[in-house]
């Protein structure tokens, strides 16, 4: 088997790239500062933040709601922020009983307050049941942030806020998606609590 080095260097590179894009979009950086300050006006009103996605996007569902809720940066005050899909046997007994499409749509229903945040994480931006549950997060009167690739893919249509990764290739969406929720989660923690 030959090196790999120039397919390492290759993968860096463009995850790189796909990063100094959102660097170089002024709007990409004014979503995310209007995004934090939403969030963190949220949270003061004693609101809570939800997360879903699928696969990879639900790793960094959870990863996300970790940060708010654990800690950033530093010790403070936990927030309420939660990824949708950990408690197994609510998202297999919807699964079997109703369908995939429904398991963050019902939970998002029973969860759901006005004013509350739901963040919707999808490489195609067309996820069936994060836009389900979108729409059940319209009706409830929440904020819906779709975090998506290039295109926004449906998800889009169903969004306060959009932030498209401007890219097709799943791996390099993912790792934008995650620095851009650190971004946020940087932000909030700062806007909220005094760094001791």
């Amino acid at each position: 088997m030959g090196s790999k080095v120039d397919k390492i260097k290759s993968v860096i590179a463009e995850s790189i790239r796909v990063k100094q894009e959102i660097l170089n979009n002024p709007e990409m950086i004014e979503k995310c500062e209007a995004i934090a300050a939403a969030v963190a006006d949220a949270f003061r009103k004693d609101k809570k933040v939800l997360f879903c996605g699928n696969g990879g996007s639900a790793a960094d569902a959870q990863h996300l709601a970790a940060e708010f809720s654990g800690r950033f940066y530093f010790d403070r005050e936990p927030l309420d922020a939660e990824a949708l899909h950990v408690n197994t046997s609510y998202v297999t007994a919807v699964g079997n009983d109703y369908s995939y499409d429904e398991i963050y749509s019902r939970v998002t229903k029973a969860k759901g307050r006005p004013g509350d945040f739901i963040f919707g994480i999808s490489t195609s931006g067309n996820s069936k049941n994060v836009i389900r549950a979108f729409e059940v997060a319209k009706e409830r009167g929440m904020i819906v942030v779709a975090m998506t690739g290039a295109t926004g893919g449906k998800m889009k249509d169903h969004a306060d806020f959009l932030l498209n990764v401007p890219s097709t290739d799943t791996p390099r969406i993912q790792e934008s998606h995650i620095l851009l929720g650190h971004i946020i989660c940087e932000l909030v923690e700062e806007e909220l609590f005094e760094r001791p």
